[in-house]
């Protein structure tokens, strides 16, 4: 038995695929949720302002409505570097073009 309750499987493990091919058993899975990125982006609409603030808050809620959009594929990883981008841009004040 584990912590949780729950019975252990007859080969003595939990059922879940470990770091023998590189994965993380614990890592959390996002499923495709349309309602979830609906109300993120609905919200993400709703922060949307002039401010420069407010469009930096959108644009994370936007992406991260993605984890869940079974149309993008995505990592919490990918979108923590979008957003550093994001940031980085806005703080040297825009993109030289």
């Amino acid at each position: 038995m584990t912590t949780d309750g729950n019975a252990d499987s007859a080969d003595g493990t939990d059922g879940n695929a470990d770091s023998a091919d590189g994965t993380d058993a614990d890592a959390p899975e996002f499923e495709p949720d349309p309602e979830r990125v609906a109300a993120l982006r609905d919200v993400a609409d709703d922060v949307r302002g002039e401010t420069s603030e407010s469009k930096q808050l959108a644009n994370v809620l936007y992406r991260t409505s993605d984890l869940y959009d079974p149309d993008e594929e995505t990592t919490p990883e990918e979108i923590v570097r979008n957003v550093k981008f994001i940031l980085e841009v806005t703080e040297r004040g825009g993109l030289d073009r």
